[in-house]
């Protein structure tokens, strides 16, 4: 099957069928990236402005700093965040969302209200499953 631009699709239906095979592999990791619980929290968080490094490892409880610095440094080389240091004593510095993310944003806010709207639901799920193994 020929895309539009002249390569393969990496499937013959569905959401990827329109996909060329050649970008599959950068749209898996975008995906990964965004559908990342840690990457989801810190989008919806930063959603009023800009916080800092304190705020956000406060707001999004169990986040380790590792995994806080990693995600922040993955969220600004896609473009999703801006991170700006100000030239003061103590240093500061400031995570904003860009224009970019802000199409995630409705979302990233969406399908985390869905998770918690049916918390109770998935649970017993889960209970019956590991009951029943």
């Amino acid at each position: 099957m020929e895309h539009a631009g002249g390569s393969a699709a990496a499937a013959s239906r569905g959401p990827c069928a329109a996909i060329p095979a050649d970008q599959m592999p950068f749209i898996r990791q975008i995906l990964d990236r965004v559908g990342d619980k840690w990457s989801m929290l810190i989008i919806a968080i930063l959603e009023d402005g800009a916080l800092r490094y304190t705020d956000l490892q406060r707001d999004v409880p169990g986040i380790s700093q590792r995994m806080l610095s990693h995600t922040l440094r993955q969220l600004q080389q896609d473009g999703l965040i801006t991170r700006t240091a100000y030239a003061e004593v103590p240093p500061r510095v400031e995570y904003t969302l860009t224009p970019l993310s802000r199409g995630l944003l409705d979302i990233v806010k969406q399908l985390i209200g869905w998770v918690s709207d049916h918390h109770d639901e998935i649970r017993a799920h889960h209970d019956r499953a590991a009951a029943g193994s």
